[in-house]
């Protein structure tokens, strides 16, 4: 049940389209940040924690990642978010510079996981064809 802005594990599962135990597992690979708990109650999660797991889902299921890459990824995004908050916040254009050098590095992970991926896909591509082209001789 939703009390105020904050949701228990089964509404963020319901509105991601994945499972509780899909969240605490991402929870304990720190893909995830744990959800809140006082004392004797529910995790609660925020909206921004169901846009993460959709984020997630969408790298799995688009990308095809492995958890290891998918941290990657994540981990990523996260420093690049970072960077990206200093950067709005500086008013120094020497300071915004060395952010985006600080920020390039992380975007040419995501960059390597993507090509990657594409590579394999355009690999079975090739061979699909192949397959249809020796098949009609």
């Amino acid at each position: 049940m939703t009390v105020g802005s904050t949701l228990r594990i089964g509404e963020i599962a319901e509105r991601s389209g994945v499972t509780p135990r899909t969240i605490r597992y991402y929870e304990e690979l720190g893909l995830l940040p744990r959800g809140e708990r006082e004392l004797g109650k529910h995790r609660v999660y925020s909206e921004a924690d169901v846009a993460r797991v959709l984020e997630l889902k969408r790298l799995r299921d688009l990308l095809g990642l492995s958890l290891d890459e998918l941290r990657s990824m994540i981990v990523a995004e996260d420093v690049r978010a970072d960077i990206r908050r200093r950067f709005e916040e500086s008013e120094s254009t020497v300071e915004q510079r060395t952010l985006l050098d600080q920020a390039l590095p992380h975007l040419e992970t995501q960059i390597g996981l993507v090509r990657r991926r594409l590579a394999e896909l355009q690999e079975l591509e090739n061979d699909l064809v192949e397959r249809r082209r020796t098949r009609l001789r």
